[in-house]
């Protein structure tokens, strides 16, 4: 039986005037208007082959004021909600172009689920990637079943060569697009979210340069329920969406695609399918601070034991920083989509973090060089109950007077009172200390 609502004719305004997208896959006859029983259809087809992630009450709602769940989408087996649109996309194809194979050239979360889900298909999968490629995204795109090809120096190199050999060989390039099915297979997730999560008043999905889990997520959410609010969030470094939806078009001036931190949500990938879905159905996008991110991330961790990217934890930012107040009292669900962080940016993230949340810093003060005073700046540290990280002493480039010592100090504290405490106490000992600003 075929539903229609007000949504699917929103839907079909949105992409009644979208041209047919460019060559740049095999896939352009896939791109047709997509409903909600697309949809419905690809949840039933791809359920044996991804997570039905939960979607949970988080400890943050008391902090934030507001009933936030959260949609774990980082626990899919590749760690990203990339696995639900290129799981349905690979089932999809032809049996003779699943028996011929496909290829990608990038080492995204799309590429390593491509490389997962068309394993586990038996369908023949290469992967190029640039020799500047991380060797832990080598690995695992390896350990998920792909042939991987090291090519070139530059991300343009492997594509090209990836091309070159999908020609030659009959494979299919797979770039990830805004096909009607890719875009289905995204959109479970808000099929989900709605029946885990009863009078759902907003959802919080991420937008950026790839869009399609939030174009595919409202078109399911907005015909269950016209009245739930779906809400973007981007970088500020680079708000290519809200740039693109003033143009009308796609814009990549903003593009990013060689920031690491950022990963998936920096540069531009979305077509004008995505784009237009998103103008009609997507309520606001708001973009946040790098700053906002780093601290969501931090939250996750302690309050969820969730290790996420920024691509993960730039909805939640979105609350962090305070952008979305008319959501105070209210349920709202935020998707976790990502966990791909590398192991080196882990660290720096986090460091990064507690500083920005004032739980860790630093000052330098200047003391006499004798026997005891050390131990009564230590005795200041231990009353005042704050965690000493590092502490150093410089003798001889010191510029106050004779036999004195500069102490570098680095310390940890509860919270931003707990910071203020500390250093009036130093200041009322010290006051020439100096305080290492954020």
């Amino acid at each position: 039986m075929k539903i229609v609502s007000r949504n699917e004719e929103l839907l079909r305004d949105a992409l009644s005037c979208i041209p047919q997208p460019s060559s740049r896959t095999s896939l352009a006859s896939c791109n047709r208007l997509i409903r909600f029983e697309d949809i419905s259809a690809a949840a039933f087809k791809i359920q044996s082959g991804v997570q039905k992630t939960p979607c949970m009450y988080s400890r943050l709602s008391k902090q934030y004021g507001m009933d936030i769940y959260l949609k774990k989408e980082f626990l899919q087996y590749t760690g990203s909600v990339k696995e639900r649109g290129v799981l349905y996309l690979l089932m999809s194809l032809p049996q003779e172009q699943q028996r011929k194979g496909v290829i990608v050239a990038s080492d995204s979360n799309f590429s390593m689920a491509v490389a997962h889900h068309a394993s586990e298909l038996r369908v023949p999968v290469f992967v190029i990637l640039c020799t500047s490629t991380a060797p832990a995204r080598v690995r695992m795109c390896r350990d998920y079943g792909a042939m991987v090809i090291s090519y070139g120096t530059t991300a343009r190199d492997s594509q090209v060569h990836a091309r070159r050999l999908a020609q030659e060989n009959g494979y299919l390039y797979l770039e990830e697009e805004d096909s009607a099915v890719y875009l289905s297979g995204l959109g479970t997730v808000g099929l989900e979210m709605y029946e885990q999560v009863p009078r759902l008043d907003a959802v919080i999905f991420p937008a950026g340069g790839h869009c399609g889990l939030l174009a595919g997520s409202a078109a399911a959410l907005k015909h269950l329920n016209p009245h739930i609010s779906v809400i973007g969030v981007e970088s500020e470094s680079f708000p290519v969406l809200q740039q693109s939806l003033k143009a009308g078009h796609p814009n990549d001036d903003q593009a990013c695609n060689n920031h690491h931190f950022y990963g998936d949500v920096s540069g531009v990938c979305f077509g004008s399918n995505s784009l237009q879905l998103t103008g009609k159905l997507v309520d606001k996008v708001v973009a946040v601070r790098e700053e906002d991110i780093l601290i969501s991330m931090l939250r996750l961790l302690e309050y969820e034991r969730a290790t996420v990217d920024a691509e993960g934890a730039i909805g939640l930012a979105a609350l962090v920083a305070g952008k979305l107040p008319e959501l105070k009292g209210k349920r709202v669900a935020v998707v976790i989509c990502s966990g791909n962080l590398e192991l080196h940016l882990l660290q720096q993230c986090i460091a990064r973090a507690l500083t920005l949340d004032n739980r860790v810093c630093r000052f330098s003060l200047v003391i006499s060089d004798c026997p005891g005073d050390m131990s009564k700046l230590l005795e200041i540290l231990a009353r005042e109950e704050a965690r000493v990280l590092d502490i150093k002493q410089e003798r001889t480039f010191v510029t106050s007077e004779l036999f004195t010592v500069e102490v570098i100090c680095t310390v940890e504290t509860r919270d931003r009172i707990h910071t203020a405490q500390l250093r009036n106490a130093l200041l009322e000992r010290y006051p020439t200390a100096a305080w290492t600003e954020r």
